[in-house]
């Protein structure tokens, strides 16, 4: 029995301290403001891209983005989220836009409009914050390169944003966000600075699914500027099905893990604000894991266990549904070695069977090879043996049973 209360107590531990399974830095941003929203919800809102916000280096002042996104439901009244998350002090918005996607840079003529919030053309969001912009009267598309422009005049301390954007962006100093020509944009970006999410108005019953991830949902080794991470193949699954489920958000990041905060805050620490409070969700996938065991941290199978169920358990909590992934093979990978296999297995076997989740999909089965069940099958291989390339990309996204994404025994 004593065995029994001191494993119990340390996986209440990395529950609830996630970052002591691992020797990395967490800053004060990351814990020392409560999440706050600017703006008032919509429940007839559905998010139709997001990107999970992470720290990102020094804010420049007087600086704009023309970030550029692909939608994935259609709708009306578009609104997007700014956060300042991880920032240690206010950044004000003074001037946002949004258009459609020319070439580069530029715009469709006659596309451009500008934001606002609370009816003020600017905004301030206080650190740990996020801002809903109003809604946006006129009709987004599916699948249509969205550009949201942004101005911060005194943007300083750390930035807030999605490094790993496998999309070209656009950045220049001064304010241009109201141009539609190219012009001004100079500067190329691989990341999305202050922007995590953009949520329409679509059909009622419409709904969404937010796909929980590291490197591998964040899309690494896929091709940049061609959306062919995972979630952009299930995304072009969705849009002819005939499913209430619609939007995608990929809130993947790169390195990430389900118990300890490094690479971006862990799953658990993250899930309320880069998940829960997306609108219109009615699915969680959550494909994490491999991080955790081959970081060679001590982490063991129950110890990921008590991860998944607690995401499990506040998913359903928050009266939404949650489809779980197997942990894909990476024998090859600089980090493999028979102990994480090990764990991987096990991890596997629970997540197959364990009845915790509303459905799973075994992408370890997809992507492994049938000679060595430990290692990536090398059609589908990116190179690295642990990412998959575009072809391996859409083989995950086509293994998802999309009727299970609507989940509407549990709702």
């Amino acid at each position: 029995m004593r065995g029994r209360f001191a494993r119990a107590a340390r996986l209440a531990a990395l529950l609830v301290l996630a970052g002591t399974v691992q020797a990395a830095p967490v800053h004060a941003s990351e814990v020392a403001h409560p999440f706050t929203v600017l703006g008032t919800p919509d429940r007839r809102d559905v998010v139709t891209w997001g990107a999970s916000a992470d720290r990102m280096g020094d804010a420049v002042a007087d600086r704009s983005y023309r970030l550029v996104v692909r939608t994935s439901v259609g709708g009306g009244d578009l609104r997007i989220r700014l956060s300042n998350a991880f920032g240690d002090r206010p950044v004000t918005f003074d001037s946002v836009y949004a258009g459609l996607r020319g070439d580069g840079a530029e715009l469709v003529h006659g596309s451009n409009r500008p934001l606002t919030f609370s009816g003020a053309r600017s905004v301030v969001v206080p650190a740990g914050g996020v801002a809903l912009s109003d809604p946006l009267p006129g009709r987004v598309p599916a699948a249509a390169d969205l550009v949201i422009s942004v101005h911060t005049p005194d943007a300083a301390g750390p930035a807030t944003g999605h490094w790993m954007a496998m999309q070209t962006s656009y950045a220049t100093q001064g304010d241009h966000t109201a141009e539609e020509s190219a012009r001004s944009w100079t500067e190329t970006t691989g990341s999305w600075t202050y922007l995590d999410a953009v949520s329409v108005r679509p059909p009622t019953g419409t709904a969404a699914v937010v796909a929980l991830g590291d490197s591998i949902t964040d899309g690494w080794q896929s091709t940049t500027d061609l959306d062919r991470r995972w979630p952009d193949y299930l995304a072009r699954r969705l849009r002819t099905a005939h499913t209430q489920v619609k939007g995608v958000a990929n809130e993947g990041i790169s390195g990430n893990k389900v118990l300890a905060d490094g690479a971006g805050q862990s799953a658990l620490n993250r899930l309320r604000r880069d998940v829960l409070s997306q609108p219109g969700v009615r699915t969680v996938f959550l494909f994490e894991g491999v991080n955790d065991l081959k970081a060679h941290t001590g982490v063991t199978a129950q110890d990921l266990i008590a991860g998944y169920r607690e995401i499990a358990r506040r998913v359903h909590a928050a009266g939404k549904c949650v489809v779980a992934a197997t942990v894909a093979p990476f024998k090859g990978w600089s980090e493999w070695d028979p102990a994480a296999e090990a764990v991987r297995q096990e991890v596997n076997t629970y997540l197959r069977g364990s009845g915790d989740f509303d459905a799973v999909t075994d992408f370890d089965h997809i992507l492994r090879s049938p000679y060595d069940h430990e290692r990536m099958l090398p059609f589908f291989d990116g190179g690295d043996h642990i990412h998959p390339n575009d072809k391996g990309m859409q083989a995950m996204a086509d293994a998802v049973d999309l009727a299970r994404l609507d989940c509407t025994g549990r709702r």
